[in-house]
This record gives C-alpha cells, structure tokens and sequence, in this order.
C-alpha cells in the first residue's frame, strides 16, 4: 500500500450514479489482504488499484462477503444495509488512461462501453470497479439485447436504462383489448418496449415521453431497429400536450428512496410520479378514454403502501376502475429462496388497472 501518486491524484472522477469521490485515496497492488482492504473502505479511504485485473474483482467479491447480509430483516433494514454495502464496494477504484483505456495486466477493453456510458475522454480518470463491471454489463445487454416474445424482436437497453427483463408487465400490454389504435402516450417510455408493443399491434401513433435524455435515446434507438414508423419521443416531466383516448404508464413500482439513477425506474420516493400521473390524467385522457397503469402489488406485501391508499388515490383524482388484469411475476427471483424479498415476491402480482375519468355530474 502506498501513498497516492500524483498521476493518480489528477484524474478525473467518473461516475454516472452520482457518487463522490473519496477524500483520502492509497495506491494498492496484490499485496493487500482482504481484512486490510475491507478496514480502509469502511473508513471511507478509496484504494486504487495497480495490480493484475482479475485479482481486483476477487478482492471486490471478498469485500462483498465482509458486508454481510440483510436477508430476513425489515425492508428499510435491508435498503440501508444495500446502501452501506455500495459505499463500501465503490471505494475500490481502478485508473482509466485517456481514451478509456484500462492500464491493468490481464484487463479487458473497456474503451466502447466506457464511451458509451460516459462519452469520449481525453484525459485520465478513476472509477468505482464496481460500477465499471456495471457499464460493461450495460454494454454487453445493449448488444445482446433483450428478447420480447410480443414483439418477436429484441429490445437493446443502455447503460442507466432500465431493462425490460421481467416480461410480465409487457405481456399485460401486449393482451389486454385495445379501446383505441388511433393515438397512445406512453408515460415514462424507458426503453420504448411498451411504445413498441402498442405499435405492433396497430396503433397508428405513440408518443412515448421520459424526463431522462438516456432513455429517449435508447428508445429512440430501438424504434429504428423495430422499424416502426408512428412512433415519437418527448422530453417531458410526465404528459405531453394535449390527451389520448389510451394513456399507458408503468411508474415505479416501489414508494422508497432511490440510491442511484437507475434504481428510479424502481423506487418513486413518497409515490411522486405516481401521484402526478394520477392526478394529471383527466386532463390528458379523452372522453371515454382508457389509461392503463400498471403496477406489482410489492409494495403492498412490504407493507409500504395499502391497497385502499391505492384505491383512495384514484378516487380523489376523480377516476374510476373499469377494470383490470392481474398476472403472476416469472423472473428467477420470484422462486428464488435466497432472495432477501422472496416472502414477498412469491406472493407478488402484477395488475394492468384500466382506468377512466369519472363523468362530470350533469347540471339540472
């Protein structure tokens, strides 16, 4: 372990989860032990790698070991638990040369999946490893992409987008009888799949907003790939202008704080889009038009929000139900014992709610 060169010293800190970097940073190799890495990064020193590649993603995962787990404990137990755990985790840093080049024996070309995840550089740079595998990842899903069997095509996610690996909320999108093919919103689009799917199924235009400049690119970019045409983008805080007679929103499904950019698609903080979309949606909905908002029933099972307060919202935003969809969850992590959330997620369903306006009294 030694002090921190000056090259190391002048590189610029990369991140795309809005991390900080840490104040105090030690150069360390193969050397270090486990116990010794584990003890710095607990006090908040970040460790800068210089040796064999490999070897720093064995120490990242024997760090991972020393934090424990949260299985079995209260959900807010277990989120400052991930919470800590992160922070511990990111201060393993790596250096990048200019032009994301990565100055390690045995390390892999990360130069695209960087350039992807951070634009171009000309300079040098450090980064939390943990959140390099991250941008790696992201890339290798935004090339393999993501199979939709309603589509019967791919959907190819980027970094910072969430992906559309649970397929059940698509395949309720992709069922439920359509009130209208002529125009469709799709709020907070992501990755555009359920634009897409709207598309495939014959209506004629879809304008899918996000207030995220990532996710409109990605969406954009699969819309060229499926090759439908009717299909817009808006950068928008939730509606575009005017209404449609069929509104589709997938908000986040969990009223909690999120702990970085991706996890919003996941956690709404005190269900703020989700209220603003209920709240905003009859002046966006046509006479007699349908919004389909789709949401798993985890927060209920977590105890993080009631189904009344739920049905209570609704109400108050002046709508009603006029019917819904239910479905069972099929990722891996809904029969998984080993999941901190299996309890609740082996319960889970996810419901399409088919909501209208409720109609203005009429005047005597």
């Amino acid at each position: 372990m030694n002090p921190l060169s000056t090259k190391d010293g002048g590189r610029r800190w990369l991140t795309t989860v809005g991390s900080k970097p840490p104040r105090n940073v030690v150069a360390v190799d193969d050397a270090i032990t486990a116990d010794e890495a584990y003890r710095l990064a607990v006090a908040g020193t970040g460790l800068v790698w210089h040796g064999d590649y490999p070897n720093a993603r064995n120490l990242l995962s024997a760090l991972s070991r020393r934090c424990g787990t949260a299985a079995g404990k209260p959900f807010q137990e277990q989120r400052n638990h991930q919470s800590r755990r992160a922070r511990i985790l990111g201060g393993l840093l790596v250096p990048l040369d200019p032009g994301h080049v990565l100055p390690l024996r045995r390390g892999p070309d990360v130069r695209v999946a960087c350039t992807e995840a951070y634009g171009p550089s000309e300079t040098a740079s450090l980064v939390s490893l943990r959140e390099l595998l991250g941008v790696v990842g992201a890339h290798e899903w935004r090339m393999k992409g993501v199979e939709i069997p309603a589509l019967g095509a791919k959907i190819h996610p980027h970094h910072g987008v969430f992906s559309p690996v649970r397929g059940e909320y698509v395949d309720l999108v992709a069922r439920t009888p359509l009130p209208t093919k002529e125009l469709a919103f799709d709020i907070g689009t992501g990755t555009g799949v359920l634009a897409a799917v709207l598309a495939h199924r014959g209506v004629g235009r879809v304008v899918a907003t996000d207030n995220e400049p990532r996710a409109l690119a990605c969406a954009r970019e699969n819309f060229g790939r499926l090759g439908f045409s009717g299909l817009e983008t808006l950068e928008a805080d939730v509606f575009p202008p005017g209404r449609a007679p069929l509104v589709v929103c997938n908000p986040p499904w969990l009223p909690s704080r999120a702990h970085t950019p991706l996890e919003r698609a996941v956690y709404d903080p005190g269900s703020r889009m989700l209220h603003a979309f209920l709240d905003r949606l009859p002046r966006h909905l046509e006479p007699g038009g349908e919004a389909w908002l789709i949401l798993s029933d985890l927060a209920e099972l977590l105890g993080l929000r009631t189904r009344e307060r739920l049905l209570a919202a609704f109400e108050r935003s002046g709508l009603e139900v006029r019917g819904r969809e239910d479905t069972r969850p099929r990722h891996p992590r809904a029969t998984d014992p080993r999941d901190p959330l299996h309890a609740a997620r082996a319960k889970e369903v996810t419901t399409l709610w088919r909501l209208t306006a409720r109609a203005a009294p009429v005047p005597d």
